[in-house]
């Protein structure tokens, strides 16, 4: 099975997938694309536009898996941008980014394989109906259950993130803050597994609360 792994960062959704598959990954940044490759190196990472190479490509694959950049839904961002005591804004407010929708679009209409598009919960009501797993938004053209995760971390020390989401960065030269934000743009690795699952097995198998739980409804 050809799959597609799209805004790859260092592949915490795809950590749990296994290597049987013929896995193409799209990563924007070149050390996050390094990262990716040394945790990964039987898929193919190419340093390209996510958005764009979709377009060009998505014939070619099965599965499709897409994490577009959620800032500009956030409600973190949302929150800050005003100040709590004053009201007075302290950010520039900015234009949602609405490839996030072009691509589900596209997607949901267009693509003959199975595909999940996922997101943070955004400040505004959806403008496609998601389904909400933990603290994100997921779309996708497969059934898929509403279900509970493990908390996120806020504000966690690094090496605690390592081994939450599995990755070592210890040994890399690269700041603390990159360190930082890929691991907090990280996919849980069981949510990424449970929902790979879900679209080729019917079954999902994740972490809630450290015991592995089997769900099967849809919404």
């Amino acid at each position: 099975m050809k799959i597609l792994n799209l805004y790859a960062g260092i592949g915490g959704n795809r950590k749990l997938w296994g290597n049987e598959n013929e896995i193409t990954a799209i990563e924007w940044e070149p050390e996050i694309a390094r990262l990716y490759s040394k945790f990964f190196p039987n898929d193919k990472v190419l340093i390209e536009d996510a958005h764009a190479y979709l377009l060009n490509y998505f014939r070619e694959y099965d599965f499709i898996w897409a994490s577009p950049p959620c800032p500009s839904h956030s409600r973190v961002r949302m929150n800050s941008t005003y100040s709590a005591e004053t009201g007075e804004p302290i950010k520039t407010p900015v234009y949602p980014d609405m490839r996030l929708y072009e691509e589900i679009i596209l997607l949901d209409y267009f693509f003959k394989g199975k595909f999940v598009v996922e997101n943070v919960i955004s400040f505004y009501e959806p403008l496609i109906k998601p389904y909400i797993v933990g603290s994100h938004y997921f779309w996708a053209n497969f059934p898929l259950a509403n279900f509970e995760t493990k908390p996120r971390l806020h504000d966690y020390p690094i090496p605690e993130l390592e081994r939450r989401k599995g990755f070592d960065l210890s040994n890399e030269d690269i700041p603390l803050d990159l360190k930082r934000k890929v691991l907090h743009n990280c996919v849980e690795p069981e949510v990424g597994k449970a929902i790979f699952n879900y679209a080729f097995k019917g079954k999902q198998e994740l972490l809630n609360n450290n015991e592995v739980v089997d769900t099967n409804t849809a919404p």
